[in-house]
């Protein structure tokens, strides 16, 4: 392993101590976790499939980190858990300090009908209640609080396409006005049988300059033949207890009884909030950007 790899991993493992000790995660563990995630890595152009769902067109660029090692990666970031609804991770190369999650729920098929009605006004009330009810579980989980300061971007939800993006800024519970804030922009496309969400994780400063980043990815994304919102057949097919709106406010998982899922999906976004991707993403990035034949 060359002397600048050897450096970023030292930085990784300085920025990450106090998440990843909290999961138990030693100086040597870490170290694994990130050079299995790298030899597991698969570089774009690469066709990439998806829960029997779907194909990830990744664009050259960009590398894909699959399970289980992109959970583990998370782990060692400091987010506490394991999510059953994790993909894989995306990560650019070059100098751009992003990276995003992809997820698929099994949720059935959404309808869309309430996107005509919901206020935003309403939706970022409901979203903050149910982030002080899960900062009772992430308290539990040794992770700290969160509290959300408003949109990023409200919700829009696109007829034509199922997609629907929003964006939402956060930081930990206390800190002052002047700390670093968190962004997850968040970026939805329904199926017959579900959702995926793939979530851009970034400081809020860089939202608008990663947006085309996101939405590439989004549209890189495509199901495959029957699994498409337009295949859904009323008589056969299952149809999800919530509409739209619940995918924006959590309010899917408060109504299932799944408050640790809404914990965890929160959670991902607390080192990022505390210390923002400059420390974080930054050193993170560039570990997947050197090539496997340095290593």
């Amino acid at each position: 392993m060359n002397k600048t790899l050897q450096w970023l991993m030292a930085t990784i493992w300085w920025v990450c101590a106090a998440g990843a000790q909290a999961q138990g995660m030693s100086p040597d563990e870490q170290k694994r976790v990130f050079a299995d995630a790298d030899k597991a890595s698969q570089s774009g152009p690469a066709a990439i499939a998806l829960a029997n769902q779907a194909q990830l067109k990744l664009p050259e660029g960009h590398t894909f980190v699959p399970q289980p090692h992109a959970q583990k990666v998370l782990n060692a970031m400091g987010n506490p858990g394991s999510d059953p609804r994790l993909q894989g991770l995306i990560f650019p190369k070059g100098d751009d300090q992003w990276f995003m999650t992809v997820r698929f729920e099994d949720s059935g098929y959404i309808k869309d009908d309430d996107a005509k009605e919901w206020n935003a006004d309403d939706l970022l009330k409901s979203y903050k209640e149910g982030t002080e009810a899960a900062n009772e579980e992430r308290a539990k989980m040794g992770v700290p609080a969160m509290e959300i300061l408003g949109w990023a971007q409200t919700p829009q939800y696109d007829v034509a396409t199922h997609r629907l993006a929003w964006a939402m800024s956060s930081r930990e519970k206390g800190a002052p006005a002047t700390a670093e804030q968190g962004v997850n922009y968040n970026t939805y496309v329904l199926g017959r049988e579900g959702y995926f969400t793939m979530n851009l994780v970034t400081d809020l400063k860089s939202l608008e300059a990663h947006k085309p980043a996101a939405q590439t990815m989004l549209a890189a994304l495509n199901f495959d033949d029957g699994k498409r919102y337009a295949d859904f057949n009323p008589s056969t097919d299952k149809v999800a207890e919530y509409g739209l709106a619940a995918l924006v406010v959590g309010g899917a998982a408060k109504k299932l009884g799944l408050l640790a899922t809404l914990g965890l999906f929160l959670a991902k976004f607390w080192k990022v909030a505390l210390i923002g991707l400059a420390f974080l993403g930054g050193p993170l990035l560039k570990l997947f950007k050197r090539k496997k034949a340095e290593v």
